[in-house]
């Protein structure tokens, strides 16, 4: 093995590692659940919760391209090369 798929390799292990981070501190989509607990939001909590989701949700899909990219250029190299 080259030195490019040892770099590329760890470059894959912590986009996986940056994936599974960013998936975990998303907020789960279950309607209702906060009238079943109990737990009333406010118009100011609810859309600091939407903007924290969005900017969570970029982050997962550019995370997730950049992995999927690193997988296919290490298949390459080790077809190719």
């Amino acid at each position: 093995m080259g030195v490019l798929e040892y770099v590329l390799g760890s470059v894959l292990l912590l986009f996986s590692i940056a994936i599974i981070i960013v998936i975990i501190l998303q907020e789960g989509h279950q309607q209702g659940l906060g009238v079943v607990t109990g737990g009333a939001d406010t118009f100011f909590s609810r859309n600091k919760a939407r903007s924290i989701d969005a900017f969570l949700s970029r982050w997962t899909k550019l995370f997730a391209l950049v992995f999927v990219l690193v997988v296919v250029a290490l298949n390459v190299i080790a077809r190719f090369f």
